[in-house]
């Protein structure tokens, strides 16, 4: 059974941090491509950054230099740390885990976790 789970969201003031981890199962995880993607209310899904299979990242602009997602591949576990954390930042976190089969894509998400930043 597939299993993305998400952990280490909660409120925090803007400025703060928060370190957020998704540990995997059921599949091979070092082959995947990990992302953070967020779900804001009243707003479509938000792709925040990923990490491919060979360790190379990427942000969206919103959060470049205040966020850094990385993998540790021998806990299944990727993780991401946001500091400086704004009001913006507020939303649900998921885990989502891809890889090209070629004739195919399987992805996985995971249940989420919240993240609210408010004064």
């Amino acid at each position: 059974e597939v299993q993305l789970v998400e952990s280490g969201g909660g409120s925090v003031q803007p400025g703060g941090s928060l370190r957020l981890s998704c540990a995997a199962s059921g599949f091979t995880f070092g082959s995947y491509d990990m992302s953070w993607v967020r779900q804001v209310l009243d707003k479509g899904p938000e792709w925040v950054s990923t990490i491919d299979s060979d360790g190379s990242t990427d942000y969206t602009d919103s959060v470049k230099g205040r966020f850094t997602i990385s993998r540790d591949n021998a806990k299944n576990t990727i993780y991401l740390q946001m500091n400086s954390l704004q009001t913006e930042d507020t939303g649900e976190y998921y885990c989502f885990a891809e890889r090209d089969w070629g004739d195919y894509v399987q992805d996985y998400y995971g249940q989420g976790t919240q993240v609210t930043v408010s004064s």
